[in-house]
């Protein structure tokens, strides 16, 4: 399975709380709902709906979960949703336990066991396992060379800090463009892959 990284990020490479005021307000982020005024459905949307046919299993972190698993139950009947709600997920946590998982079709991985068993589930067999939000599981992910594919929505706004996914460990870690394309509102959307050098 490759593992897919989706993000909506700003120029200023932030990550928090696109989706919602109250979504994520860690360290006192105040932009919340930022990605909605630039949202295209043409070339965003249909770049989502690409990468939804490829994916067979969700990883999320805890937080990224809780919030998901919050939102998502009670849209069923949009075939989005129905899709949400169906696939199978796996969530990083040291926190929740199995009686937590109230969404349908979720695995917890506990955190102390998140990187080998994130490598088992890299080996199998099948379509991509994808990320979305989980800043601190995607730097971890980078950092530990487990990422195939980044897909970032490159948004034209600057945030001024907030969480990112990108490791501060001074690694150079080249990527490659696949593709991009640019949305009516300005939007970037972007698809990377390691670089392989020889």
């Amino acid at each position: 399975m490759r593992i897919v990284i989706s993000e909506f990020i700003s120029l200023d490479g932030v990550v928090q709380a696109p989706g919602g005021p109250n979504e994520d307000r860690d360290g006192a982020f105040a932009h919340g709902g930022w990605s909605h005024p630039f949202f295209d459905p043409e070339v965003m949307g249909g770049a989502i709906s690409e990468a939804t046919k490829k994916t067979e299993a969700l990883l999320f972190g805890r937080l990224t979960w809780q919030t998901m698993a919050a939102a998502w139950p009670e849209r069923a009947g949009d075939p989005f949703a129905d899709h949400m709600n169906s696939i199978r997920k796996y969530v990083v946590t040291g926190t929740l336990g199995d009686e937590d998982l109230t969404w349908n079709n979720t695995t917890r991985i506990p955190g102390d066991q998140s990187l080998a068993r994130i490598r088992e589930l890299r080996e199998r067999e099948g379509g991509d396992l994808a990320v979305m939000g989980s800043p601190t599981l995607v730097r971890t992910l980078l950092t530990e060379g487990l990422v195939d594919e980044l897909n970032l929505m490159i948004i034209p706004v600057l945030l001024g800090g907030g969480k990112s996914i990108f490791p501060e460990d001074g690694g150079l870690r080249t990527l490659e463009l696949v593709s991009t394309t640019t949305s009516s509102t300005g939007v970037h959307v972007c698809t990377y892959r390691p670089a392989h050098t020889g």
